[in-house]
């Protein structure tokens, strides 16, 4: 016999994320029972389910209980398996703010990337998928703007092509758009008021940098990035 709980964590070890509109994923995001197996079963490996409504993504990550035990005391350990570096944790925080907060807005106010007006849905409607209203920035814009403070060209390159291999982001030609780990591994709780009233506060008061639809101080920011189970 299936054992369907046993089978969707098998899958996001393997694939380490699912879309939400997969069957096994929409099923444990809507039976109470089955998504209590799950973190059950997960729990008992010092795991977590992670999901949020505005991402489109799920994904796994470590507990909070058990980060010590695999990363060491918490003056030594980083608060991630990333391996990245305090200027990639700059820059990670950086496309957070300018991708994943105005998305936000516009799937809280119900706007799509598609609108031409300014009239609203239906606020008792869904909230719109990520790929729906995520919006790409410029890599010529985000070198301008950030390059002198995130290490200059070569150091910016090397942590963005290390971003877009952990899933954070995607890359298509000048443009950076989100990746399924982007909206999930960061806690907007966290982050928000940091950022929006914080040392980023004037860059996010600014206008996005020059944006396409998406379809088709880091050191205190780092603890609100969500890790990872450890891999190999």
């Amino acid at each position: 016999m299936n054992d369907d709980s046993q089978i969707l964590i098998a899958r996001l070890l393997t694939h380490q994320t699912l879309r939400r509109d997969d069957k096994m994923v929409k099923r444990a995001l809507s039976d109470d029972q089955f998504r209590a197996e799950v973190d059950k079963r997960l729990l008992e490996c010092g795991l977590k389910l992670l999901d949020n409504v505005y991402a489109d993504h799920v994904t796994i990550a470590l507990h909070r209980n058990v980060e010590p035990k695999i990363f060491g005391a918490k003056d030594i350990w980083q608060n991630n398996n990333f391996g990245l570096t305090r200027d990639g944790v700059a820059l990670l925080v950086v496309l957070w703010a300018q991708i994943i907060l105005p998305k936000r807005e516009r799937q809280e106010t119900h706007v799509t990337v598609d609108d031409d007006q300014n009239d609203l849905f239906d606020k008792d409607n869904p909230i719109p998928r990520a790929e729906d209203t995520s919006i790409g920035i410029s890599y010529t814009a985000l070198l301008s703007d950030f390059g002198d403070k995130l290490g200059k060209k070569t150091r910016m390159d090397m942590n963005l092509g290390q971003l877009s291999k952990l899933g954070f982001i995607e890359r298509r030609g000048d443009v950076i758009l989100e990746g399924p780990l982007l909206d999930l591994m960061m806690d907007t709780d966290v982050l928000k008021e940091r950022i929006i009233n914080g040392a980023l506060s004037d860059v996010f008061k600014r206008a996005p940098l020059a944006a396409v639809p998406r379809k088709i101080d880091a050191a205190n920011d780092a603890d609100a990035v969500e890790p990872l189970e450890p891999s190999n």
